[in-house]
């Protein structure tokens, strides 16, 4: 049984694209048409110039017009179709003319030709192209033409006619066969080619997310053939490959730079073994250091043919692993120090009790030396403890909107000076203050403990002279608190890790000021950082300076008129 019109189907979906097939196949009956138009034309002509039996000449006027629009419907028109329409007119007004034309002729017997064959190409053209309506009443029409036409000459002749109608009623049944089958036909192409465009779809769906998730890997990907040429390659391979690579397009030749030679070399081993392999390789990037990586290579085979493999080469920054596997072992060691600390704690100041407890009975100098140092050692023991014990205080969370921070000029005035009065250092440390009214998204708490910590490491590298160290507040755009000290320049070696946990300079300190002002910095979104330049008040001396950008929090008014607007 027929079902919808391929050609209504097939073309709307593929919106008459010209690679669809019915497209192509309604260009090759519009070329047949034409075709058939010449034809006629030239055999009319030739049968009323030379044939025995004369033809009109509007018939061939006729054959002349059907060719003229034949031509023009082939050059100027292209398959329109709406679901559900059994009948478009474009193709029942190219089938109507065909029909019209061919009748004419077969009825007339012009020149003498047979023209029943030509009747093949509308039925054909609906059956191909058309509804099952369409394909079905033109096979009828066809016939019922073919029958009239057997009646016309039984009306005209005389004698025994009847296989004139047996003759007109196999060519129905033949085009009502054709038409069937045709129809039949079309209807299998459109549906292989509906799925051939949703296979088509689906693999160039794959194929994008495929090369998305390559492109954003962190991990380099090579794709090399058997002669050594990298037939793709991902963002992050090309990164590691060096400058070579990036200024390129693929594909590249491993052979070509020296650099890559083992890699090219374990490529090449994975053909001949077909086994994976695994290996550190070292790339060298100019007059640096090498790169070092761990390289992977797996076999694809990429066809039936042992040539058509291809070798997948996994790379990975072995510097990016041992930052990964130190940043695993520093938590690791963060969580036991954290553990320790609280364990010693409670020790630690039973000593220090006992300690102070003896020293109110010692009386000789040399016991109360020892005594000192005992209290000085347990001192710094605290310290330390309370330094480890803050990375575990500081609270994971940010300020809410319409929170209430400090403001910055009077706070930093206030820690600083209480600052000075405990270390006696007030000479030493000058004051620039110019943010004025501006408040800042971050706990007064824990803005103390920031800026103490970065007081406390000035006060360890600075000079005795005046000035050493100077902090200043200004508006950058956002609000800026600058800690500066004259000390000396920081080595590179050391710049690289200043905010990393326990790494210091020092043998006596833990390494954990400059860490916690960094975690104090991420959890209110603020940045800290560090440059070498002079000094905020403007004498022209070099030194060390660390600052602090925070966000901008609320006034306390606009809070409070915020309150109220939402109570």
């Amino acid at each position: 049984m027929f079902t919808q019109a391929p050609v209504e189907a097939a073309v709307q979906k593929a919106g008459a694209t010209q690679d669809s097939a019915f497209v192509r196949l309604w260009l090759g009956f519009a070329t047949a048409r034409v075709a058939v138009g010449v034809a006629l034309v030239l055999l009319l002509a030739g049968s009323m110039l030379l044939g025995p039996q004369p033809v009109s000449g509007w018939l061939v006027g006729m054959c002349a017009t059907y060719l003229v629009a034949a031509l023009a419907v082939r050059l100027f028109m292209r398959p329109a179709t709406h679901p559900g329409s059994a009948f478009d007119p474009q193709w029942v007004s190219s089938i109507g003319v065909d029909l019209l034309v061919f009748s004419c002729l077969q009825f007339l017997q012009a020149g003498g030709i047979y023209y029943s064959p030509l009747f093949a190409v509308p039925v054909l053209m609906a059956s191909v192209l058309g509804s099952t309506l369409l394909a079905l009443g033109t096979a009828a029409a066809v016939a019922l033409i073919l029958l009239a036409e057997a009646w016309v000459l039984a009306l005209e002749a005389t004698g025994d006619l009847a296989h004139r109608f047996l003759q007109a009623g196999l060519s129905g049944i033949g085009f009502f066969a054709l038409a069937f089958l045709a129809h039949q036909l079309a209807l299998r192409l459109e549906r292989e080619e509906t799925a051939a465009r949703q296979g088509r779809k689906a693999a160039q769906m794959q194929a994008q997310v495929n090369q998305l998730v390559i492109a954003t890997l962190g991990d380099g990907v090579l794709v090399v053939d058997l002669d050594g040429h990298v037939q793709a390659a991902n963002p992050a391979a090309r990164e590691l490959l060096g400058p070579g690579a990036q200024l390129r397009e693929a594909p590249l030749q491993l052979a070509a730079q020296p650099a890559w030679s083992q890699v090219a070399a374990m490529a090449q081993r994975t053909f001949e073994t077909g086994q994976p392999q695994v290996a550190d390789v070292a790339v060298q990037h100019g007059a640096g250091l090498p790169r070092r990586m761990f390289v992977r290579t797996r076999l694809a085979a990429a066809g039936d043919q042992p040539g058509d493999s291809l070798c997948v080469v996994f790379m990975q920054d072995l510097r990016e692993m041992e930052a990964r596997l130190r940043t695993e072992k520093l938590a690791a060691m963060g969580r036991m120090s954290t553990a320790v600390a609280h364990e010693i704690r409670n020790p630690l100041a039973a000593i220090s009790q006992a300690n102070e407890l003896l020293d109110e009975e010692l009386k000789e100098p040399a016991q109360r030396q020892l005594s000192a140092l005992v209290r000085q050692n347990a001192q710094r023991l605290s310290q330390i403890v309370e330094e480890i014990l803050d990375v575990a205080r500081v609270q994971h969370h940010s300020p809410q909107a319409g929170t209430v921070g400090p403001e910055l000029d009077p706070a930093v005035r206030g820690f600083v000076q209480d600052w000075t009065d405990q270390n006696q250092s007030g000479g030493r440390v000058q004051l620039a203050l110019g943010a004025p009214g501006e408040h800042i998204a971050i706990e007064p708490d824990h803005l103390r403990r920031l800026l103490v910590n970065l007081l406390d490491n000035a006060l360890r590298y600075a000079s005795q002279s005046p000035d050493a160290i100077q902090v200043a507040t200004s508006v950058e755009g956002m609000p800026v608190l600058t800690v500066w000290s004259d000390g000396a320049a920081l080595e590179p070696a050391v710049e690289r890790h200043l905010f990393e946990p326990f790494f210091s300079s020092e043998s006596r300190s833990s390494g954990l000021g400059l860490y916690i002002c960094r975690e104090l910095c991420e959890r209110h979104g603020a940045r800290i950082g560090y440059r070498r330049r002079a000094s905020p008040g403007g004498d022209g001396r070099e030194g060390n300076a660390f600052f602090v950008a925070f966000r901008t929090a609320a006034p306390p008014a606009v809070t409070a008129e915020f309150a109220k607007m939402t109570a």
